[in-house]
């Protein structure tokens, strides 16, 4: 896509997900974003084009119609995440739920079949998480944590899983940025949660597996929780 078609794309795109065009309501014409974005019509065509892509919009001869959201694709996911200078928490927390869902169905598929290579593998990740002391900096931490998941997802070799996972990983890291940086993760209770992994990796245990996991993915879920409210109050004292 050409610079003008991805500005106007985004445009729409950001127009569609907050609501200025419901869905069944029609976009504009062609040449009103002719007129709109000092676009030629081939630029207006490929933003169009990009939007029947994602699912948001459904181009037909005479014009586009704005689809119902649970209509489009994954890819949806990254945009939804930029639509604000914070990240909407309710979708990041949503988005950690479906992480604990497949990484607990991973981690079963691992435990089951992985050879033992893989399984050293996964456990020489867990190093950076069983050290209870700062050796690591905030931002080293959270990211030793989405490793260790996304090599679950990866060693399960459930295809269907890898691909739902990546696009979910690749959309959603880049956009917590702004969160991040207020992240201060629990270092004892990961440790705690590292070494019981260990464990239940060593033994091929699911159900420990699976269970440490649960509260893994929960911490995750507590500490995003606090760092969108520092993060909140650091905006509201900017303001």
């Amino acid at each position: 896509m050409s610079m003008k078609s991805d500005q106007v794309a985004n445009a729409l795109i950001r127009d569609v997900l907050g609501g200025r065009y419901l869905p069944g309501e029609r976009l504009p014409s062609e040449r009103d974003l002719v007129t709109r974005f000092d676009a030629n019509r081939g630029a207006v065509r490929e933003a169009m084009a990009k939007l029947a892509q994602l699912g948001l919009a459904e181009v037909q001869p005479g014009g586009a119609r704005v689809r119902e959201r649970e209509e489009a694709s994954l890819d949806i996911i990254g945009y939804l995440l930029m639509q604000t200078d914070l990240p909407d928490p309710d979708l990041v927390d949503q988005i950690l739920m479906i992480f604990n869902a497949m990484i607990s169905l991973a981690a079963t598929q691992v435990v089951k079949a992985a050879s033992d290579e893989t399984i050293n593998e996964i456990r020489a990740l867990l190093k950076p998480l069983s050290q209870a002391d700062a050796t690591n900096n905030d931002a080293s931490h959270g990211e030793a944590r989405f490793r260790l998941m996304q090599h679950f997802m990866l060693a399960s070799e459930n295809l269907p899983l890898q691909l739902v996972a990546r696009t979910l990983f690749n959309q959603f890291a880049p956009n917590m940025s702004a969160v991040a940086d207020f992240a201060a993760p629990d270092r004892e209770r990961y440790a705690v949660f590292a070494q019981q992994l260990d464990d239940a990796l060593i033994h091929r245990d699911i159900s420990a597996l699976r269970a440490t996991f649960d509260a893994f993915i929960e911490l995750n879920r507590e500490s995003m929780t606090r760092a969108f409210m520092l993060a909140q109050r650091a905006q509201e004292a900017i303001a």
